[in-house]
C-alpha cells in the first residue's frame, strides 16, 4: 500500500474518531472539500503545509498524524 493510501486512511480514521465529517475538516484547515476527499482515497500527494493543516484541525502533532505510516511500497 503506497504512502498516500496510508495516510489517507490515516486521516480519515482520525477524523471520525474526533466526530468530524469531512466538511468540518475542511472548513476547520482551510482545505477544500473535494481535495481532503482526494487526499483521504489516496489520490492526492499533498504537500507538508497542508498535512500540517490537517493536523492542526485534528488537533494533534504531525508525529501523531504519521504514527504507524510505513515508508515502504508493498
Amino acid at each position: 500500500m503506497n504512502i498516500n493510501v496510508q495516510l489517507g486512511m490515516r486521516i480519515r480514521y482520525l477524523r471520525k474518531l474526533k466526530g468530524m465529517s469531512q466538511e468540518d475538516l475542511a472548513l476547520e484547515s482551510g482545505i477544500n472539500k473535494n481535495y481532503l476527499s482526494d487526499v483521504e482515497r489516496g489520490s492526492r500527494n499533498p504537500t507538508i503545509t497542508v498535512i500540517e493543516k490537517i493536523s492542526t484541525a485534528l488537533g494533534i502533532t504531525l508525529a501523531t498524524l504519521f504514527k504507524g505510516i510505513q515508508s515502504f511500497e508493498d
